[in-house]
């Protein structure tokens, strides 16, 4: 597709992203597609452009909506992580403590950092959740707790696709005072003070053409992807499997929309989040940069940063069949990765979509797009990021973690006792 629409900006040095942004469209097959750059607090690149709608040609305009499936995780994160910088819970304290229903059924010593990283065995429910089940919260809650853990917690890894927003949504309505979902908890303590244009959960009042449909990948895309990759393929394919179970309730967002394009008031914190790169750029930014608008202290900071602690048995997935590092509700590098420095955390969608904070660097980052891609890796959102990093001078990100390994211990590392001007120095390097 040639674009002529493309809209938006790129700061001087950062006009490399904008090219990689016009060469998704004509080399890559993007239909609509947005992508947003924060640097050091400011934003650097905020690029729109294709179509919304592909049946109809409506374009993509500045303030289009689309639905980001995982990429919905890294902003449930954030959530969990604002709870926690105001002292809701503890990371490594168990659920039980502020959950007791949770403890039953061998579950009693999981932590909540075992929880939110896919250690718990938690990773599919004993019913396909509908809308009736998660509209439901006592009802789903029970169901959530009456779980029997796949094998002991903490000794495997697996992908808990859409389970983990439904346990983190009941944890946080348990330790949160006004006993809000997730979804709300988000809108009112990051979305509104960040006057952000991103969902949990979908409000009725969005109207459909602020709303982008998603196009499904094409056949030759498909076979391409499972090519490179046929375990996976064959393991997605199968009714039986546990990543094809993981996934029960992820398609609620479009199947219970009706007339409309995706489903409103239906809260699937780990799928079914709505919104703009501009959204999800700017929160990861404020979580990049000390996160001082929203209370984000430096121990939770840290915590965020730190490498993820493996289970028992290492990083090997049950679900995706491939060793992938997951920590405290986010995605986070492993060490032969390309994606963001080795302190980054946020969360890839299925289709493409891809948000992160990278403290290292200061950079929050998003791309979302309404062609939905059949890889691991989408080769879209790999060169857009490939652009932003050399766009602000840095080493690939590989090459940049031998050399910031003593940086990362710094941030890694609670250090109640600095002062701002000795931490701020640090970070200069």
């Amino acid at each position: 597709m040639e674009p002529d629409n493309i809209s938006g900006f790129a700061a001087p040095g950062f006009e490399a992203v904008k090219q990689a942004f016009v060469e998704n469209f004509r080399r890559r097959k993007e239909i609509g597609a947005a992508c947003c750059v924060y640097h050091h607090g400011e934003k650097v690149v905020d690029l729109w452009g294709g179509i919304r709608d592909k049946s109809t040609g409506f374009p993509w305009e500045r303030d289009t909506m689309v639905l980001v499936f995982s990429a919905t995780k890294g902003i449930a994160g954030l959530a969990m992580a604002h709870a926690h910088a105001h002292g809701l819970f503890d990371y490594d304290e168990p659920v039980g403590a502020y959950w007791p229903e949770f403890a039953q059924r061998g579950k009693g010593r999981i932590t909540v950092r075992q929880l939110m990283s896919h250690q718990a065995g938690l990773f599919a429910l004993d019913r396909r959740p509908d809308a009736e089940l998660v509209s439901d919260l006592d009802r789903l809650g029970a169901v959530l707790a009456r779980q029997k853990p796949a094998w002991e917690p903490g000794t495997r890894q697996a992908y808990h696709a859409i389970t983990l927003g439904f346990y983190e949504g009941e944890l946080l309505r348990r330790v949160d005072p006004q006993h809000r979902t997730i979804g709300q908890y988000f809108q009112e303590e990051i979305a509104h003070p960040l006057e952000l244009d991103f969902y949990i959960r979908l409000p009725e009042e969005i109207p459909n053409f602020r709303l982008a449909s998603l196009e499904r990948p094409s056949p030759v895309n498909a076979i391409s992807a499972l090519l490179e990759m046929p375990y996976f393929g064959m393991v997605v394919m199968n009714p039986r499997s546990r990543m094809r179970r993981a996934l029960w309730g992820s398609e609620l967002p479009e199947q219970e929309a009706e007339d409309r394009i995706y489903a409103r008031n239906l809260e699937i914190p780990a799928g079914g989040g709505v919104g703009t790169a501009r959204a999800m750029a700017k929160v990861y930014s404020e979580f990049a940069t000390e996160g001082t608008e929203l209370g984000i202290g430096e121990e939770t900071l840290s915590q965020l940063m730190a490498q993820p602690v493996p289970p028992v048995h290492g990083f090997r997935d049950g679900c995706l069949k491939g060793e992938v590092r997951f920590s405290l509700g986010f995605a986070k590098p492993g060490p032969r990765d390309t994606s963001p420095g080795p302190g980054a955390f946020g969360a890839p969608g299925a289709g493409g979509s891809y948000g992160f904070a990278d403290p290292e660097a200061r950079i929050g980052y998003a791309y979302l797009m309404n062609q939905m891609g059949a890889h691991l890796i989408d080769p879209r959102d790999a060169a857009l990021r490939e652009a932003v990093y050399t766009s602000i001078g840095a080493m690939s990100p590989s090459m940049r973690a031998g050399e910031s390994q003593a940086r990362r211990r710094r941030w890694t590392t609670p250090l109640p006792h600095r002062q701002p001007a000795e931490l701020e120095r640090n970070r200069r390097g």
